[in-house]
């Protein structure tokens, strides 16, 4: 899970089930592994179908096409780097995934425009960026997620993230170096 990612990865479940995402070479894109998102998916399958998801620093993409293959209505997917959002854009055409949209942006920068409210996040920022605390802060003070919103986020598997106190740990687990968690958001009283 570091290094350069493969040319070529798997999509794992739902319609678009075995179809493949070109991966650009570039330095630091790290996809999340194929039995993690299975894992992931295996907790979303519940609310997945008909949610609107936001997939931060995007890179490849995987989480927010494994959520339009399982049933999500939408995805917008955020990527910094030029050439990912370009390939995430070209993956998407060629599967004819509907409900996608591509935002090149930094995360930060992006969540300072007009809100829209999101009841699936992937928070997946490039680990030598430490972007956790300062992404979910804007996400849980912006107006970005629903009342009850699911936020999957995967980081190094000793960091110590500080994240917003109404973020509620759901599950998590861990892969080689990584961790991923699956939070629920506590609607507001």
């Amino acid at each position: 899970m570091t290094g350069r990612a493969p040319g070529r990865i798997r999509i794992i479940g739902g319609q678009l089930r075995n179809s493949r995402l070109d991966v650009p070479d570039l330095p630091g894109l790290r996809p999340t592994a194929e039995r993690v998102r299975e894992t992931l998916f295996n907790w979303l399958a519940p609310v997945i179908s008909g949610a609107r998801c936001l997939d931060l620093c995007a890179g490849t993409g995987a989480l927010g096409v494994e959520a339009i293959s399982r049933g999500a209505s939408g995805v917008q997917f955020v990527e910094r780097d030029a050439r990912a959002a370009q390939a995430l854009r070209d993956n998407l055409a060629r599967l004819k995934a509907p409900g996608g949209q591509v935002a090149t942006a930094d995360a930060l920068a992006y969540l300072q425009g007009t809100p829209q409210a999101f009841g699936v996040v992937f928070l997946d920022p490039p680990f030598a960026m430490d972007l956790w605390a300062p992404l979910a802060q804007r996400l849980e003070q912006g107006g970005w997620l629903t009342p009850a919103a699911w936020i999957y986020v995967e980081s190094p598997k000793h960091a110590g993230l500080v994240l917003p106190p109404a973020w509620t740990l759901h599950r998590e687990g861990s892969a080689g170096e990584v961790r991923y968690a699956l939070y629920r958001r506590a609607a507001a009283t």
